[in-house]
């Protein structure tokens, strides 16, 4: 009978891990977030005595500015992720990657390095994860709080998905709940749930720590602060458990160029003889595969590192007569042709029988974009009202994170 009661729990456990996946975005690995004996149950099974002590003390060992502390939680987390060995090494590739863009953010922004590891739990670094309810990038930035981070999202560019950019959004974000809240695990709770979530929970507990706050906050967010501590164990000793490494699919070797004019990535692929995919992997932002630049605003474009040579054809594309113009439809065809430039209206006037989603569709932009831009509150177009479809482009810009900057004049 005991031996029949724990696989029961056991398979109990297995529906939760499946039932609760992470409501904050389709990418992220399933959340275990109840508090329940399951637990227990597990971390008896899989984490005898001796082995939870050396746990303890390899995250210990690891803690810098932020305390990691071990507990039955962390270790379900952990157990977790081990069973994930090929997802965990193709993150560990990526990591080689994205990890020196996120340090020097957090190096300019003042926080701490090691809460690089949160990318991992959101999207397992995928720039092009989109949640269920939303939210976007490696950093899962909903579209509100992008706006109110300085991310620019329209129809040419979706900066949640920029690493650069949505880091320094991250940042901002985390140093403003860590002034607030004084403690790193409740910043980054908040960073999952929001900060009135935790401010509510802070008061109900009497107490300005995360465990002692923890029971207050939303389900997800219980499991959301133990995964992040189980994925900076994960990343540490990956090699003590079987994980192995994978190689990127893409340049890790790059150079940024600033790009004032508008430009199809293809245009680009072409010139310098590199696979569009890898291209678009590394300027994920760029929602037509169009870098839409302008003297004013001047676009960042990565490129994998090509013999030098070749900058001098990619300079004629990006300077001469094969700058394209932007088009309300973009293919890779159409913008290589060197079609005229067409101005995009600025204003429509619904018509009975029209949807949100089909203006969105005629003009190439988000249906979010429509309602932000003329104050709507449903998705229900209002006939007969004429309605912004081009809100302009104020992109903001930042500094190329490359050590080979180039200016194209």
């Amino acid at each position: 009978m005991k031996k029949l009661f724990t696989l029961t729990i056991c398979f109990l456990l297995l529906q939760i891990v499946y039932a609760n996946a992470s409501s904050k975005s389709t990418f992220q690995w399933p959340n275990i977030a109840q508090d329940t004996i399951l637990k227990k149950v597990v971390v008896q099974a899989t984490a005898p005595g001796p082995l939870r002590g050396i746990y303890e003390r390899r995250l210990d060992s690891i803690s810098k500015d932020i305390p990691l502390e071990y507990n039955e939680y962390v270790q379900t987390y952990i157990d977790l992720y081990m069973q994930n060995r090929d997802e965990m090494g193709q993150v560990i590739g990526l990591s080689k990657y994205y990890f020196p863009i996120y340090e020097k953010a957090f190096r300019d922004a003042g926080i701490p390095e090691e809460i690089k590891f949160l990318s991992i739990v959101e999207s397992k670094l995928d720039p092009n994860a989109v949640s269920r309810v939303g939210a976007t990038g490696p950093w899962q930035f909903m579209f509100t709080t992008a706006k109110l981070y300085g991310l620019n999202m329209d129809s040419y560019v979706d900066e949640r998905r920029d690493p650069i950019q949505a880091t320094y959004a991250a940042a901002a974000y985390l140093k403003d709940a860590y002034q607030e809240f004084g403690d790193w695990l409740l910043a980054i709770a908040s960073y999952n749930c929001g900060k009135s979530n935790v401010e509510r929970a802070v008061e109900k507990a009497g107490a300005n720590d995360f465990w002692s706050a923890r029971q207050y906050l939303p389900t997800e967010t219980r499991g959301y602060v133990p995964a992040f501590i189980a994925m900076n164990y994960v990343m540490h000793y990956f090699n003590k458990h079987n994980i192995v490494p994978q190689a990127c699919n893409f340049s890790l070797k790059t150079d940024t160029v600033m790009v004032k004019k508008y430009v199809a990535l293809s245009s680009i692929s072409q010139a310098l003889k590199v696979n569009i995919n890898e291209l678009a992997i590394l300027n994920p932002a760029y929602k037509r595969l169009i870098v839409n630049g302008s003297p004013a605003t001047p676009r960042r474009l990565i490129l994998p590192q090509v013999p030098k040579e070749n900058y001098a054809v990619l300079y004629n594309v990006l300077n001469g007569g094969d700058a394209v113009a932007p088009e309300p439809k973009v293919t890779y065809a159409s913008y290589a042709e060197n079609k005229p430039e067409r101005k995009m209206p600025t204003r429509h006037r619904v018509r009975k029988g029209e949807t949100l989603t089909s203006i969105a569709d005629k003009y190439g932009v988000e249906v979010q974009d429509l309602k932000v831009w003329n104050h709507l509150k449903s998705n229900k177009a209002p006939v007969g009202v004429s309605i912004k479809v081009n809100n302009g482009d104020d992109a903001s810009t930042s500094a190329a994170v490359s050590t080979h900057t180039r200016k194209v004049l």
